[in-house]
């Protein structure tokens, strides 16, 4: 006698229902725990907003959007907001890989497809760090979806949306060039793909995407990227074994994204062997060679460019941005996997699967407060952002009678004064001065600014490299602050100063 665990019994009967409880849960999940635990911004978040903040965004820190939104959502609700956005962008990703697998393998196995999703996304997309790889995710997962629709479904009127996203992704992303240009090959390489674009729509949708295109290498140059420098390494002695080494620590990183889901696979398949019989196959019809190739393609062939892209131009790819590269690896392993889908280990699968969703929930929280008393280390994401800027942000304006308008010295410390002061002031990106064009060391000494820097004791007396860069500074004694979690932790000393405005010296 078969005995069928509630999930795959609402997986066969009410699939859409599953995807619905599993998308909006890790979605509620990674907007509660930041909100609740988090005493600081995660990840790179501060640096994105004190740049989105800039009122001159230049070109120079490459595809402006997800900054443009990210300062958005923070004007109208705070971090919060920033953290409702990525889990936007989550579920959107969702949505469009749920809909993409519906059309090719049916209801019940796309919402397989995104429930392996949460494999992946515990181990390597760190959800509430919002910024370009989370909004690229979304965008990329709609521009496969309204793709399908207007080659398959021979929707006309699609390609229009289909560019309009496009574009976003483009200014969205280095790496948009990538995913488009794998779309044009494809759509050049396959006979459903010459049909469907040789239509008036399709055409000015190519149209449109080409002009943004071109923009988009325009920002790639300017913020830095250049083929002559890709050819001039190139040619350096022992390139090609730093090349090889490069490729395959981008490799082993990928497999390792794909940990979690991996694991759910191997569970599902019967791994380790056992005379458990399984539950009753969840079946589909055959899929279309072309989906098999479809996704087969995008699933693959993005990774490999991008990797020799990243290798070639001798820069690496952190395991959260990664995230675009990812869409379709659930999708993938459901379409190539049987028409007839018998899943063992049933009890140990659904405890795998809620594990995987919930131990990074409850692994977050419990770092913060045991690491102190532990290692004497904190997380950076336990240091206290809101106190520390309100404290500065009302010492400055008692000191010199103007709201403060622009921090700067450590770097790192400067970006949490930024984000939790409530007037936002601007961060002073003195050794990369391209984040914020706008303000020089001319405007600090008109408009005045805090200087801030981690001290080791009371002295007040800043780091010998602080006093060079800023002469006119004016010293304090460090001020403490308390952590969310004091453990064995010495006292979090801030060492600060204030640059008055030259019409007050």
């Amino acid at each position: 006698m078969f005995y069928v665990p509630l999930y795959i019994e609402a997986l066969r009967v009410r699939p859409r229902l599953m995807f619905w409880l599993a998308t909006s849960a890790q979605a509620a999940l990674w907007v509660i725990v930041p909100m609740l635990f988090y005493a600081a911004p995660p990840g790179g978040l501060a640096q994105l907003l004190a740049i989105a903040h800039e009122p001159s965004l230049r070109d120079t820190i490459g595809p402006p959007l997800a900054y443009w939104l990210a300062e958005i959502a923070f004007r109208l609700a705070g971090l919060f907001g920033v953290y409702l956005l990525s889990q936007i962008c989550v579920i959107a990703t969702f949505c469009c890989v749920f809909a993409l697998g519906r059309e090719m393998v049916g209801p019940m196995h796309a919402a397989l497809a995104t429930l392996l999703m949460v494999g992946i996304f515990a181990f390597a997309v760190p959800t509430p760090d919002f910024g370009p790889p989370i909004l690229a995710m979304a965008l990329w997962a709609a521009t496969l979806l309204l793709y399908w629709h207007a080659i398959m479904r021979k929707r006309r009127q699609v390609w229009y949306a289909f560019a309009a996203v496009a574009a976003c992704l483009l200014i969205t992303t280095d790496f948009a060039l990538i995913f488009l240009g794998m779309l044009a090959v494809f759509t050049v390489l396959t006979a459903r793909g010459r049909a469907a674009a040789d239509t008036f729509e399709a055409w000015v949708a190519a149209a449109a995407v080409v002009a943004m295109a071109l923009a988009n290498l325009v920002l790639l140059q300017r913020a830095g990227f250049s083929l002559a420098l890709v050819t001039n390494r190139l040619r350096l002695a022992g390139t090609a074994g730093a090349n090889t080494a490069a490729w395959l620590r981008f490799t082993a990183a990928i497999v390792l994204a794909h940990g979690g889901l991996l694991l759910l696979v191997a569970l599902a398949c019967g791994w380790p062997r056992t005379r458990i019989a399984p539950a009753p196959a969840i079946s589909r019809s055959p899929v279309a060679p072309f989906a098999v190739t479809f996704v087969k393609t995008f699933a693959i062939a993005p990774i490999l460019l991008a990797s020799i892209a990243l290798v070639l131009s001798g820069l690496s790819l952190p395991l959260g941005a990664a995230a675009p590269f990812l869409v379709l690896s659930g999708l993938a392993v459901v379409v190539l996997g049987s028409d007839s889908i018998a899943l063992y280990h049933q009890r140990v699968l659904g405890l795998a699967w809620a594990g995987l969703l919930l131990l990074p929930v409850i692994f977050v929280p419990s770092v913060i407060a045991l690491l102190p008393w532990v290692t004497s280390t904190e997380l950076k994401v336990a240091q206290p952002a809101n106190a520390m800027g309100q404290f500065f942000a009302d010492s400055f304006s008692r000191r010199t009678g103007r709201p403060l308008a622009i921090v700067g010295g450590d770097v790192r410390l400067a970006e949490l004064v930024a984000v939790g002061a409530p007037n936002r002031p601007s961060v002073y990106f003195d050794t990369n001065p391209a984040r914020a064009p706008s303000i020089s060391a001319t405007t600090i000494r008109h408009d005045g600014a805090v200087i801030v820097w981690p001290a080791a004791d009371t002295n007040p007396a800043p780091p010998a490299e602080i006093k060079a860069r800023f002469p006119d500074l004016v010293p304090e004694v460090p001020h403490s602050f308390d952590r969310p979690v004091r453990g064995r932790l010495p006292p979090l000393l801030i060492g600060w100063g204030v640059i008055r405005p030259a019409d007050e010296r």
